[in-house]
C-alpha cells in the first residue's frame, strides 16, 4: 500500500549549508499493517510524512500510495490517503458535523454518504455528546478526536497519522488507539509516527527507528529486541541509535 524507495529531502539554511532532513529512506507497508516510525523529535519523520502525503516533493528518490506515484499522480494519493498532520487544528467556529460535512463534500462524497460515515465516525470516536457542539468549546482530546474523522471522513484505504495522541489524556489516547486497530482490522494501511514506547510496543506490527533522518533498523518489536539483546524497548531503541551509553 505504502511503499518509499530511496526518499530523501534537503533543506538550505543560510547560516548551516543544506541539511538532509530525511536520506535514502526504503520502506514498505502493507495492507492490515500499522509500522510505527519511531524516532526523537527532529529525527525526520513528520518530513517523511509530508512527502508520502505530497505536501512536499522529495529532493530525490520518490514513493507509491495505493499503487499511485506521489510524483506523477499526487491528486489520486491525495485521494486515497487520510493524514493527521500534528499542525490540525478544526475550524473553531464550526461544529464537528459541520466540519464533517464540509471535508466529505471537497472529497466529493455526497451529502447522504456524508451523513452516514460521520454518524459511524461520532460513534466510533465517541463523538455522539459533542456532535453538534462548536468546536471552540470542546476539550484537547475531543478536538484530536474531530481532527481525525474529519482524515478519514472519505473511508481512504490509507492513514498516515503523525503522533495522534500527543497531549492527550490516557482515556483520550487510548480511543485513537482503538481507531488506529480498527482500522488495521479493516485492512488499511496505516504509517504511524511516535516516539512513546508504549504505543510501539501494544500496536505497531513493525517499527522503523528513524535517527538523523535515516533508517536504523526494521523489524517486529521482537526482532529488535534478538538484534540488540536487549529487553526494555527504551533500550533496544536506544542501542539501535547509538545512544545506550548516554541514557
Amino acid at each position: 500500500m505504502i511503499q518509499t524507495t530511496g526518499l530523501s529531502k534537503a533543506f538550505v539554511d543560510p547560516k548551516r549549508g543544506v541539511i538532509k532532513a530525511v536520506s535514502d529512506v526504503s520502506l514498505e507497508c502493507r495492507a492490515g499493517e500499522v509500522l510505527g516510525l519511531l524516532g526523537p523529535n527532529g529525527a525526520g519523520k513528520t518530513t517523511l510524512l509530508r512527502m508520502v502525503s505530497t505536501l512536499l516533493t522529495p529532493t530525490s528518490g520518490t514513493a507509491t500510495v495505493a499503487g499511485w506515484d506521489i510524483l506523477g499522480a499526487p491528486s489520486e494519493v491525495r485521494a486515497r490517503i487520510g493524514y493527521l498532520t500534528g499542525a490540525a487544528a478544526p475550524y473553531d467556529k464550526l461544529t464537528p458535523r459541520e466540519m464533517l460535512a464540509y471535508f466529505g463534500a471537497l472529497n466529493g462524497m455526497a451529502p447522504a454518504a456524508v451523513r452516514t460515515r460521520s454518524e459511524e465516525l461520532f460513534d466510533r470516536l465517541d463523538m455522539v455528546s459533542f456532535a453538534d457542539r462548536r468546536c471552540e468549546r470542546l476539550s484537547t482530546g475531543q478536538r484530536q478526536r474531530v481532527n481525525i474523522a474529519r482524515a478519514v471522513v472519505h473511508d481512504p484505504p490509507v492513514l498516515l497519522l503523525d503522533e495522534p495522541t500527543a497531549g492527550l489524556d490516557v482515556l483520550a489516547a487510548r480511543t485513537v488507539m482503538g481507531f488506529i486497530r480498527d482500522g488495521r482490522s479493516s485492512g488499511r494501511a496505516v504509517l504511524f509516527s511516535t516516539h512513546i514506547m508504549s504505543e510501539v510496543e501494544t500496536i505497531c506490527d513493525r517499527v522503523a527507528v528513524i535517527h538523523q533522518g535515516c533508517v536504523a533498523a526494521v523489524g517486529t518489536t521482537e526482532e529488535l529486541r534478538a538484534r540488540t539483546g536487549r529487553t526494555a524497548f527504551e533500550q533496544v531503541f536506544l542501542s539501535l541509535i547509538g545512544e545506550e551509553g548516554t541514557a
